[in-house]
């Protein structure tokens, strides 16, 4: 079992290295990079990476571009802000350590994200699992414009490993509100077009206030404290703005379809 640990970059510099060094114990680190004018691809390059530049396609394209250039079947997919802990390394060198007959297609870890000063364990945010060791035979990226995720063949089996993948997506509040404004929201409501969602005045209206409650209080986030809070109310902020973003796109697509 020989793996590929894929990370797809784009003015990565302040997290690429730390992300190469958890991953450095792989037989191939592999970084697509989307045109960086930062010193992403120089820091990979030094931490022994393969660098390819690609300009960006998506989340999921670029991610199965990554795929797909890997010089090994066995696929470690991890984002620039993520780190792969040392008992998920572990757990990963065990797999290495026997006989492909007896591998899963596929591993689900599961990912802790560190958010105002702590380790979140509530609000839906822990554990999160994600698909993201893989054999590229049995599974590719699928073609979601957020929320990307692997989809593996139906007879392909699937099993989850012990140790956490380590997540550092937020630099604080600030930087969670532009996240939602300038990509999850607006994303998330593309992909609700794309599904055939639709929303309306009243589910605009009811969208945020369920999204707060079902955070903080039936997933958990209350245990969090303030930062808890925090992504309680910026989940009302995201699930808002994403269902007003769909009613204008939804409009749009209406109006088109009226003309032709």
């Amino acid at each position: 079992m020989q793996i590929t640990a894929t990370i797809i970059t784009l003015n990565e510099a302040g997290n690429i290295r730390a992300a190469c060094e958890s991953v450095a114990w792989a037989d191939e680190v592999l970084v697509v990079d989307s045109e960086s004018i930062d010193a992403t691809r120089e820091i990979a390059a030094e931490c022994g990476a393969r660098v390819i530049t690609k300009p960006w396609p998506g989340f999921s394209a670029q991610k199965q571009f990554a795929v797909d250039s890997a010089s090994h079947d066995w696929i470690l997919s991890l984002d620039a802000d993520e780190r792969v802990s040392s008992e998920l390394q572990t757990s990963i060198a065990n797999l290495q350590n026997t006989t492909e007959a007896t591998l899963a297609a596929g591993y689900r870890v599961a990912r802790r994200a560190f958010y105002l000063g702590r380790w979140i364990r509530g609000g839906g945010w822990y554990p999160d699992y994600q698909l993201r060791l893989f054999d590229r035979r049995r599974g590719h990226w699928g073609d979601r414009v957020i929320h990307e995720s692997v989809t593996m063949d139906q007879d392909a089996q699937v099993e989850i490993l012990r140790g956490d993948l380590l997540h550092y997506s937020m630099r604080d509040a600030d930087h969670h509100r532009q996240m939602i404004e300038e990509r999850y929201a607006p994303l998330g409501a593309r992909q609700m077009l794309n599904d055939g969602k639709r929303t309306s005045a009243w589910r605009m209206a009811v969208a945020g206030p369920a999204a707060f409650l079902r955070s903080f209080l039936l997933k958990g986030g209350f245990r969090d404290g303030r930062a808890g809070l925090t992504i309680a109310n910026f989940a009302w902020l995201n699930a808002s703005l994403k269902h007003s973003i769909l009613y204008d796109l939804q409009n749009q697509h209406q109006d088109g379809a009226t003309r032709e």
